[in-house]
């Protein structure tokens, strides 16, 4: 038994954590959680029901970017956690990721189009400002927060992804120069893999 568990679906933003979990190399339990039957014990880690979950030796994290954020920390020997140089741009585009380009593409997906009027609510304005701003992200430097691979770009650099492969983001340029950075990481090819197999085997 490993001090890590890990709850999760091959189907959904599980895949994020499953890469930082690769990134970091440390031994984890799966648990996979069907949509519809889900486990008690999972349940009781996490009462809103959703993956990607982790209880690492008791402690529960929930939401991803989260997760993300604990896994970098705790493991400082993976060298993913930012430094003091680093730290502005990774917090910043972590939790910009988080909220409002996540806010910006669901909203997308589901047909929601805020109004001028209700731009100023919504956190994120409008959808162009927000990919305008992510542009900005993925080209100042050459990874996120500088010149490194950070736990940063597994969040944000997935996040572009989903976005280009589901159309909730446009294509360009400076994305598909960004990605193609860090998607051939030994580690988010394994992740890939594995959720992948995971899909196969159940299909």
């Amino acid at each position: 038994m490993s001090d890590l568990v890990f709850y999760t679906n091959p189907m959904s933003r599980g895949r994020i954590a499953r890469w930082m979990l690769e990134e970091v190399g440390e031994p984890y339990d799966v648990r996979l959680v069907d949509w519809v039957n889900k486990p008690d014990d999972f349940l009781a880690a996490n009462p809103m029901a959703k993956v990607p979950t982790i209880i690492h030796k008791g402690r529960v994290v929930t939401e991803c970017a989260a997760i993300i954020a604990y896994l970098a920390d705790t493991f400082p020997n993976a060298a993913l956690a930012p430094t003091d140089r680093e730290r502005a741009d990774y917090y910043r585009w972590m939790f910009f990721a988080a909220g409002p380009l996540e806010a910006a593409t669901t909203n997308r997906s589901l047909g929601v189009v805020p109004t001028e009027e209700q731009q100023g609510m919504v956190g994120y304005g409008t959808l162009d400002r927000v990919v305008e701003a992510l542009k900005q992200a993925v080209t100042t430097h050459s990874f996120i927060a500088g010149d490194r691979f950070t736990a940063a770009d597994v969040y944000v650099g997935s996040h572009i992804g989903w976005g280009l492969q589901f159309g909730s983001l446009p294509k360009c340029g400076e994305f598909d120069t960004y990605l193609a950075r860090i998607n051939d990481r030994p580690a988010a090819v394994r992740a890939r893999e594995l959720d992948d197999a995971l899909i196969a085997a159940a299909g």
